[in-house]
């Protein structure tokens, strides 16, 4: 959970960054806020949780 919140927080702080430096436009947030929105209540939603997980796991390791 402690890594969910914490991606979360990056994310959302870098799409924050990208609509402030103009890289993205308002509408283009949306759709990506969404798609996320989304995302989490499809059955895909436990896989990305595992990938993400399996990822910060690897990445002390590199």
């Amino acid at each position: 959970m402690a890594v969910t919140i914490s991606l979360a927080l990056l994310f959302g702080f870098v799409l924050f960054m990208l609509l402030r430096s103009k890289t993205l436009g308002a509408g283009s947030a949306f759709v990506a806020v969404m798609f996320g929105f989304y995302l989490a209540s499809t059955g895909a939603a436990s896989t990305v949780n595992e990938l993400m997980s399996a990822l910060v796991t690897a990445l002390p390791d590199l």
